[in-house]
């Protein structure tokens, strides 16, 4: 058909007729829902406000009186319990009980991540192997911390089963500091490894199966997947596992707690922030002294999301 002659068509049919322009939706419309996300996110914020940040504000507070956490009488201090908290350390000195379990998390994110990578493939009965994995860490932390409580015990069940290898050995394993850390924070290696395996487990497998298949193509063996797609692939959950895992070690509370208590060298920072609280009634400087924890806290996530941003090239190098 030539120009002319759908010009000439166009003609005779007429202008084609245009749809009406959508009428503009009412004011009490378009305010209802502007407000329905809000809505759906004043239960969750109540909830957080309430227990989460109220809390926080009213452990600030305290931290700046010398309340004793029973009287109803509290005396504004001001920088008092900061002062005495920065200028006494022994206070200070139950960090370096985090170095056992800061030692614990690098192990249990290499063991977390092997096994991770091990099980995202074709292996037989590896769906149990997921399960005995995962399995510690739904176990109540209470409960594991007396189940190791008579595990570590003078002729308790480790000492059983090195004597069936012929090693008798009248070693306290809670009896020394070195000891001690060491079997406390080899528990938390095998209580919150499930964990890290889990969200490795769940990255690794988001990853697109073509990858894998064009590596194959292209002659790669199980290590050169590893470190050219799997590990840029899961890079933000490994920055997210260290972030829990340094925060984790600066806060151990549950297994040291139930199983010595604090004593032979084992107290941590929380422990001992629990008993200036609770046993010798300092609430005022035990809050001051949980602000500085969750202040550490902060400062190593944010220099961790400094050092490993989120933001990663999601190319794949196979050369």
């Amino acid at each position: 058909m030539t120009d002319t002659t759908h010009k000439a068509a166009v003609a005779a049919v007429g202008p084609v007729p245009t749809a009406p322009a959508a009428a503009p939706a009412p004011r009490g419309t378009r305010v209802w829902r502007g407000l329905t996300p809000w809505l759906f996110l004043l239960a969750p914020l109540a909830l957080l406000i309430t227990f989460t940040y109220a809390p926080i504000a009213n452990m600030l507070a305290y931290s700046f009186t010398d309340w004793d956490g029973v009287s109803p009488e509290l005396h504004y201090t001001g920088a008092h319990n900061y002062t005495e908290l920065f200028t006494r350390p022994d206070l200070f000195e139950v960090f370096w009980v985090s170095g056992y379990y800061l030692a614990a998390s690098a192990v249990q994110i290499v063991a977390a991540l092997y096994f991770a990578t091990i099980l995202s493939f074709h292996v037989r009965f590896r769906n149990f192997f997921k399960g005995v994995l995962f399995f510690p860490y739904l176990i109540n932390g209470v409960a594991i911390g007396f189940v190791f409580l008579y595990f570590f015990q003078d002729g308790g069940t480790l000492d059983s089963v090195l004597g069936l290898f012929g090693h008798h050995s009248d070693h306290s394993w809670l009896g020394t500091p070195v000891s001690a850390n060491i079997s406390l924070a080899g528990v938390s290696v095998w209580r919150y490894t499930g964990l890290n395996f889990v969200l490795f487990l769940g990255a690794i497998q988001s990853i697109p199966g073509e990858l894998y298949e064009a590596a194959e193509l292209d002659g790669a063996n199980r290590w050169q997947q590893f470190r050219h797609i799997i590990a840029p692939g899961i890079r933000p959950v490994l920055a997210l596992t260290v972030i829990l895992s340094v925060s984790g070690s600066l806060s151990a509370f549950e297994i040291p707690y139930i199983m010595t208590g604090g004593a032979t060298g084992t107290e941590t920072f929380v422990i001992q922030t629990v008993k200036l609280a609770f046993q010798f009634n300092k609430t005022g400087l035990a809050s001051a002294a949980a602000v500085v924890l969750l202040l550490i806290i902060l400062a190593v996530t944010w220099l961790q999301r400094r050092l490993v941003p989120d933001s990663v090239d999601k190319g794949v190098d196979l050369v």
